[in-house]
């Protein structure tokens, strides 16, 4: 799959992909983004001490660099699973100049299906799978060890947090269904949060049907007008 680089508003980079006609981030600022979104309206608005985070779509590594840096700030213990199906390379994402901290680089050559401690308050699993494939889905209860150890290892983690970060429901409308975010809400912690940056009435209403509260959000500065973060309730 092809990939272009491209700079957006904030003067952050992202990766065009002509196949999708399609942008990893937001074109209007991707760091930006990627902030607001999942670390001031997700990882902040956990009060999970030691937060479990499942990011659906590693992609570039700036949601999990972006994490990493907060967990270090904040000297908070962070747990962090990627499932991505096509892995970048580093060579692709070192060009997007993100970070000099070497750090970030060991989240793209950290090897994968393994628990990989980054420093003292970030470690790190890669899961190369589709989230969205029958292993994932099965799983729909948490204490299921029938099914495929790697999948059921992923999402045994119990998550605090997910970022939901495909690709749009326009470019990618297999990943948003009501039967993926089911196994999600599932798998979570009572008081879990999902968030993500597609605020669309029909994935609003998908969230709700499952079970999730979901709160319509503010967008990032200059970007998206709303972006959703769903909260889970109860133990069902």
């Amino acid at each position: 799959m092809k990939r272009i680089i491209e700079h957006t508003e904030d003067g952050s980079a992202t990766l065009f992909v002509p196949e999708l006609n399609e942008h990893y981030h937001s074109v209007k600022g991707a760091r930006t983004e990627s902030q607001h979104i999942f670390i001031d309206m997700g990882l902040k608005a956990s009060a999970a001490p030691q937060p479990h985070v499942l990011e659906i779509g590693f992609g570039t590594g700036l949601n999990a660099l972006l994490t990493l840096e907060a967990a270090e700030q904040e000297k908070r213990p962070v747990h962090y699973t990627g499932i991505e199906l096509y892995p970048l390379t580093w060579e692709e994402v070192d060009a997007l100049g993100y970070s000099d901290n070497p750090l970030f680089k060991q989240l793209h050559t950290a090897p994968w299906e393994e628990d990989v401690k980054i420093s003292p308050y970030f470690t790190l699993r890669k899961i190369q799978a589709d989230a969205n494939s029958d292993k994932v889905l099965v799983i729909s209860d948490k204490h299921d060890t029938t099914h495929s150890s790697l999948i059921t290892n992923t999402l045994s983690l119990n998550p605090d947090l997910v970022y939901f970060d495909a690709f749009a429901p326009e470019k990618q409308p297999e990943m948003w269904n009501e039967q993926l975010f089911h196994s999600l809400y599932v798998s979570m912690n009572t008081g879990g949060i999902l968030t993500t940056y597609c605020a669309k009435g029909v994935i609003r209403r998908m969230l709700q049907a499952v079970g999730f509260l979901v709160e319509r959000l503010p967008g990032p500065p200059g970007g998206k007008r709303e972006i959703l973060r769903a909260t889970k309730r109860t133990n069902n």
